[in-house]
């Protein structure tokens, strides 16, 4: 990491950066977060095990917070943390787009309207990259739309294989999930405009340099 993108890294709440530690409490929980993902499509996909899939993928999402609010009570907020995070965040909804795609949970149009925002994310970063910047700091309207996705993948799942609850879940479940879609696109257009302001501002400094 270069050193302006270590100069960008975001304090922790108490006003400590972010240190190097990798055996922490917050870090172990993701770890296991991670496992939880090829967990999940072999319950689903190879083993038909949907109510053992529907209990993993509950235990994965609501988790969501629990790792970053761990490491902000013990103080033990590190960049390992930082990337784990939203890696299992992204990996849960990745996986369980695919997962419920090929089942017919949910429509391919709803799947390529969040592929589409991981795309445009991914130029984003791209970008940050070439002029020496991490990742953004993540925003609490991601947060929020990580969290509404991932507690509504598995209602909609108890709504397909649950006939009992089946209209009751599929209305909450599509409630919490084209709520998240929209705050995911709106988190992604706040991180496209964070991209193009370090961009100026670098090249501001390189003409002001010049």
């Amino acid at each position: 990491m270069s050193g302006r993108a270590r100069a960008e890294q975001p304090q922790a709440r108490d006003g400590r950066r972010p240190d190097d530690r990798v055996f922490t409490w917050p870090n172990l929980i993701s770890f296991v977060r991670l496992l939880g993902v090829p967990l999940f499509l072999y319950l689903f996909l190879v083993a038909r095990a949907d109510a053992a899939a529907i209990v993993v993928l509950a235990v994965g999402g609501t988790s969501d917070w629990v790792d970053g609010w761990i490491a902000r009570r013990l103080g033990q907020v590190s960049r390992l943390g930082e990337l784990l995070d939203p890696l299992a965040d992204r990996l849960y909804i990745l996986a369980t787009l695919v997962a419920f795609t090929a089942r017919e949970v949910v429509p391919w149009q709803f799947t390529a309207a969040l592929l589409a925002r991981e795309l445009l994310l991914l130029g984003s970063l791209g970008v940050l990259r070439r002029h020496g910047y991490g990742p953004p700091p993540v925003h609490y309207v991601g947060k929020t739309a990580t969290f509404l996705l991932l507690a509504a993948f598995p209602v909609l799942l108890l709504a397909a294989v649950v006939p009992a609850v089946a209209a009751l879940a599929a209305a909450i479940g599509w409630a919490l999930a084209w709520w998240g879609l929209v705050l995911y696109w709106v988190a992604g257009a706040l991180y496209v405009v964070q991209a193009r302001q370090l961009v100026r501002a670098v090249r501001g400094r390189q003409g002001a340099a010049a």
